[in-house]
This record gives structure tokens, C-alpha cells and sequence, in this order.
């Protein structure tokens, strides 16, 4: 059996980050990654200002992760639209560009990474897919959006009518440019929303978070594309710039759901944290955040800091994870989301506030 003072379950951005933090303070670490290459995970890749500040603070490039800056937000339904100018301007990035440029950044200051090292259990240890353990003292689990065998999020969380993910990509051109430009949208439907935003080699990619009874009235996802498509006259001229018939997609997303504190030696992250409603931008922002912080946390206190730790982020998600989830209510509803809607391009502030108000505050602590 290996052992591990800290191990990271996960190289994504929650586990990037923290190996970034251990490997800055010469805490011995580990981080397996089940993937042998880095690919294109399903995410919005919207990243905002204060993430833009986190990941500097990690001392990653922003130059590095492309120039598709957002400095709008967009509101769309099928007979009104809301803009107004982002407090700061942000970033659109795809998951393949920003994993690569983290794990570059936590490698060169001296992290232990391994990939192609799938874990299947934690269950009574923490088992890898060739039958092998790694003993630990600490556990940063970052998997996020899949659950691992021995720590499941609850099915409960996932509601009677579960959200589903789907992600394409549309893209680049002249045309669709001029559609989306430099604004992060929002298109409302009836039972689920869409996301666009513009990425660092022009492409956008579309996410769409819809409810399973809606996939099930539709048939199948490209039927579900149509019949949005021609409810949405701006989504159906952005479906048209359609890359590829491939659809990404992920089941049972547990929106709004946090997790309690734990044991000492386990640090949930990321998703396996908290999942915030994907229309507010703050996914990515949470896995960065919580990955930083959780380390930082471990180097003060080690694996003894973890309950403490883990309570302080559930605390810091409260408002964010909330204030969406109340958006997203009204959001999925058109009787509610058109007069919401109108509501804000009467007054462009409102959509500020809600810009600002669904983003993850922690205290510095270095």
C-alpha cells in the first residue's frame, strides 16, 4: 500500500488549485487524475472577475488562458431581452485550456501528479481501478460532477424532477460573433435554461440545464435542440452555427444541493461541495475557490482542520447557492421569467446586483 500525507482525487480545477497551494508550501501531496489526457470537461467555462483574482493569486497567467473577455451579461426569452454592462469584466475559457494551464502551474512548482490513475472506491480506503490503496491523512476529493463509490452525494438532493446538462459547441465565424460578442448569455425556456459564452479560439459553447420531464417530452436531445430552437428565435439563430452533432451531457445534476461538515481528513471540493445553479457563472469559481482554500486550511491545521473548514465554505455558499436556486425557479417558468425579464431591461442594475450577489465570498486567511 502507498501512502500519502494529502491526497487529491481529481485534476480538475478544485484539484489543480489546491496541489497549486500544497506544492507552494513543500506539503507532501498527491494528486491522481483518472484521465491520461486532458479533455474538454462538460462546463459553462465562464469565469468572473473574482476568479480571474483567485487564479492570479495562484500565480496563474490569465494572458495564458485566451482573450475571449466578457464584459456583458445578456437575458433572452422568446419576446424580450435585458442586458447590462458585468461589474468587471470576465473571461470565457474552455475546461481543456484552463485544466492544461493549472496542472502545467501546479507541476512546475513541484506537484506530485499522476493520471491515468482512475479511483473506484473510498469505501474502507481509497482503492484505484488496478486494485491498489493509498493510504492518506487527508482527502481533497475534487471528482466533481461524478460521485466516487463510498461518499455519494444523496439522491434525495436531485429532486423529483432532476436537472440534466448538455453541452455543444457552435462554431466559430464571423456571424456568430456579431450574435453572442463579448456578453456570457442566458436563454429562459420553459423547464431549463441555456448558457453561451465565447471561448479563446472564437468557438462558443452552449450548456444547457434542463428538467428530465422536458428530455422526456422532446424524445431525445437533438428533438429537445429543435423544439427549443423554434420556441427561441436568438437561441435557434445561435443553434444554427452548430459544430457537430455531438451532445455532452451528465444526468441527475444536484442543484443547490451543499454538503454537511464531515470527518477530519476529508475535504469535499467543488462540486462534491456545493452545486450552484449553472446560470449564475459560479461553478468554476467554486472549484477554484474551495481547492485553494481547503489547502490553505490543511497547511495551517492539517487533516484535523477539515470539519471546521468544511463548515466555514458551506456557510460562504449559503447566499450564492440560494439567491440562484430562487433565480433559476423563476427562470424556468415563462408565466414568471418574461415579466422578470422586462422587469430588468427597465433597469439594467438588477442584473448587476445579481451578478454580484451570486458570487463566492471567503476570508483571506494568508
Amino acid at each position: 500500500m502507498r501512502r500519502t500525507p494529502a491526497l487529491i482525487v481529481g485534476g480538475g480545477p478544485a484539484g489543480a488549485a489546491a496541489a497549486i497551494v500544497l506544492a507552494r508550501a513543500g506539503a507532501p501531496h498527491l494528486l491522481v487524475e483518472r484521465s491520461r489526457e486532458t479533455g474538454d470537461a462538460l462546463c459553462g467555462g465562464f469565469l468572473s472577475w473574482r476568479t480571474l483574482a483567485e487564479l492570479q493569486r495562484l500565480g496563474v497567467d490569465e494572458a495564458a488562458l485566451g482573450p475571449a473577455r466578457v464584459t456583458r451579461v445578456r437575458v433572452l426569452t422568446a419576446t424580450r431581452v435585458a442586458e447590462a454592462r458585468l461589474p468587471r469584466p470576465a473571461l470565457g475559457v474552455s475546461r481543456y485550456r484552463l485544466d492544461t494551464v493549472m496542472l502545467d502551474r501546479a507541476r512546475a512548482l513541484g506537484a506530485a501528479v499522476e493520471r491515468g490513475v482512475a479511483v473506484r472506491s473510498i469505501a474502507g480506503g481509497v482503492r484505484t481501478d488496478d486494485g491498489a490503496t493509498i493510504g492518506h491523512d487527508a482527502l481533497f476529493l475534487a471528482s466533481g460532477k461524478h460521485d466516487v463509490r463510498g461518499l455519494p452525494r444523496p439522491a434525495a438532493a436531485r429532486g423529483d424532477d432532476p436537472a440534466l446538462g448538455l453541452r455543444l459547441r457552435l462554431a466559430a465565424s464571423p456571424a456568430l460573433d456579431r450574435l453572442v460578442g463579448e456578453a456570457v448569455e442566458l436563454h429562459l425556456f420553459d423547464r431549463g435554461y441555456a448558457g453561451a459564452v465565447r471561448q479563446e479560439d472564437g468557438s462558443v459553447n452552449l450548456c444547457l440545464a434542463v428538467r428530465r420531464s422536458r428530455l422526456r417530452m422532446a424524445g431525445d436531445p437533438a428533438a429537445l435542440l429543435r423544439a427549443i430552437g423554434d420556441e427561441l428565435p436568438a437561441l435557434g439563430d445561435r443553434l444554427g452555427h452548430l459544430d457537430s452533432p455531438i451532445i455532452d451531457a451528465v444526468a441527475n445534476v444536484p442543484y443547490g444541493w451543499r454538503t454537511p461538515a464531515g470527518p477530519a481528513g476529508l475535504f469535499r471540493l467543488g462540486d462534491q461541495a456545493g452545486v450552484i445553479p449553472s446560470l449564475a457563472g459560479e461553478g468554476l469559481a467554486i472549484a477554484i475557490t474551495s481547492g485553494s482554500d481547503a489547502a490553505r486550511a490543511y497547511v495551517r491545521g492539517g487533516a484535523a482542520a477539515a470539519p471546521n473548514w468544511q463548515a466555514s465554505f458551506r456557510t460562504a455558499l449559503r447566499r450564492p447557492i440560494g439567491l440562484a436556486a430562487i433565480i433559476r425557479g423563476v427562470a424556468e417558468r415563462p408565466a414568471l421569467a418574461t415579466p422578470m425579464v422586462a422587469a430588468v431591461s427597465r433597469a439594467p442594475a438588477l442584473l448587476r446586483l445579481m451578478a454580484l450577489a451570486t458570487r463566492t465570498r471567503v476570508a483571506r486567511r494568508d
